[in-house]
């Protein structure tokens, strides 16, 4: 950084040109490492009742509608597991994310379920966006940034319950606990976000094919944000890199 003389503007616009340029070079390399602390992900390496992530905020308050959006690699097995859940107080089932036995992946809101039209069983990654609003119960599934399906009454004018707990890897039976080995994931999970509103298909799409990077206001992935318990792993990791 060149050294600017008290009260020369010249310095003062050299200078902020460096900065500029600095930032420049910092963004354009930055895309060929990992950004740094959140481009990581997390590992579940077997099915157990006793692995899982723990998601440090709550919900605050109800909302009416959501975006789920992850990316996602699926490990061996019959099944998926359940990569995502969120229980409320009275409610073990307010929104989960699972696929297990024989049954489809399905999006659980207030226990009631609804078939995902989703193919995530190749062993690669993809990124994986559901929508659902309280309005008609009006939901959407996408993969790799294409809407797969969409329909109505999931749980119509249903408000998502605050005060819960966000788990990733296991179904919840009771508030943050009670895990099922059937239920539980296996594979790695990264950059998982959540939103209090329906996000467009552009930016779904965008996000997808790594054109833009959306921070959720419900969840964010950050280090800071995630509890890792009973044997899941980190590591660095950008899926857009």
């Amino acid at each position: 950084m060149g050294y600017r003389a008290p009260g020369s503007h010249t310095g003062f616009h050299s200078n902020k040109l460096e900065m500029m340029l600095n930032q420049l070079h910092h963004t354009d390399s930055s895309r060929k490492k990992p950004k740094s602390p959140d481009a990581f992900q997390i590992s579940f390496p077997m099915r157990t009742n006793y692995v899982y992530s723990r998601m440090k905020r709550t919900l605050l308050h109800e909302i009416f509608a959501l975006s789920l959006c992850l990316w996602i690699k699926a490990g061996t097995g019959p099944g998926l597991g359940t990569p995502f859940s969120y229980s409320a107080p009275g409610q073990a089932n307010e929104l989960v994310l699972i696929e297990w036995g024989n049954n489809p992946i399905e999006l659980l809101v207030d226990d009631q379920a609804v078939t995902l039209p989703l193919s995530l069983s190749d062993g690669k990654w993809h990124h994986v966006c559901v929508t659902w609003s309280m309005r008609d119960g009006q939901w959407a599934a996408f993969q790799d940034g294409v809407q797969r399906g969409s329909r109505m009454n999931l749980s119509a004018w249903h408000p998502i319950k605050p005060g819960g707990v966000f788990i990733l890897g296991q179904e919840q039976d009771i508030l943050g606990g009670r895990f099922d080995v059937t239920q539980s994931f296996v594979g790695e999970i990264s950059d998982l976000h959540m939103w209090s509103h329906v996000l467009s298909h552009a930016d779904i799409y965008s996000m997808a094919s790594c054109g833009s990077h959306l921070t959720g206001d419900v969840i964010s992935w950050s280090e800071s944000e995630v509890e890792l318990h009973g044997g899941v792993t980190k590591f660095p990791f950008d899926p857009c890199h």
